[in-house]
């Protein structure tokens, strides 16, 4: 028997791994972090991905990863969560795999996911930002099922929690679990192998809102990130039309 396949596409630094969270406290979801890293960080990237102890056992390559993923959905409903830009293009050509899931989409304002990326790795890439290769994978999900993408807002999550996620499992066909926003659990296990980055998530039992003093402080902080190193100035100029096509989309 086939079970669902749900792919939550996100970009670094969106608030993923909190949503990710989230759905592993459903309880209803063999849930997976990130399965697709391995392929594009250990056979396609330019440049290694700091903080990123890769575990012997995980499947390295594309194939493999999907063949995993496939093979956990023979015994229950999967969800994971994972960055457009790891798959696109190639997910494409896939076309077996492409309709086989339900894709859905996260994003968050490039100024905060870049300021704080910027923090983590000084020497990330363009294609790493990740808002264009997301844009991308929206656009042919929506030519090829003829509906409009499932598109989440982070910042919209985080001023209500319960109400975007009612309105993102709806969109998806699954049952309202309120009680899910809240986490007593340990992390799990596999974010040890990322979990310089998900330090704060890590030690977290809920979403937390932003305030108006920190959505300025992200502002200042960006302006004076731009003016230190201009090519991340460059990056969200890239990066906003693809954010605002997204955008329109948000629940």
């Amino acid at each position: 028997m086939s079970h669902p396949i749900i792919a939550l596409w996100s970009h670094p630094r969106s608030m993923s791994t909190a949503f990710e969270r989230i759905m592993r406290a459903r309880g209803d979801f063999e849930c997976l972090h990130e399965p697709f890293m391995y392929d594009y960080y250990i056979n396609r990237s330019t440049k290694e991905m700091p903080h990123f102890n890769a575990l012997d056992e995980h499947p390295k390559r594309y194939d493999e990863i999907r063949t995993m993923i496939l093979r956990k959905a023979e015994n229950g409903p999967v969800f994971f969560k994972d960055m457009s830009y790891y798959v696109v293009p190639h997910i494409f050509d896939d076309e077996a795999f492409f309709a086989r899931v339900t894709h859905s989409f996260l994003i968050r304002c490039p100024k905060a996911s870049i300021l704080s990326y910027a923090k983590l790795d000084p020497q990330m890439l363009l294609d790493e930002i990740g808002l264009e290769a997301q844009s991308r994978h929206a656009d042919i999900v929506m030519a090829r099922t003829g509906k409009p993408p499932v598109v989440v807002r982070s910042e919209s999550v985080q001023a209500d929690p319960e109400g975007q996620l009612r309105k993102y499992w709806q969109a998806l066909g699954l049952a309202d679990k309120p009680q899910a926003l809240n986490w007593e659990d340990p992390a799990p296990e596999d974010w040890q192998q990322v979990q310089g980055w998900h330090q704060d998530v890590m030690a977290s039992r809920t979403i937390r809102p932003i305030t108006p003093e920190q959505q300025a402080r992200i502002e200042q902080e960006f302006v004076k990130l731009t003016e230190t190193e201009p090519r991340f100035g460059e990056y969200f100029a890239h990066h906003k039309p693809f954010y605002l096509k997204l955008l329109q989309f948000a629940l």
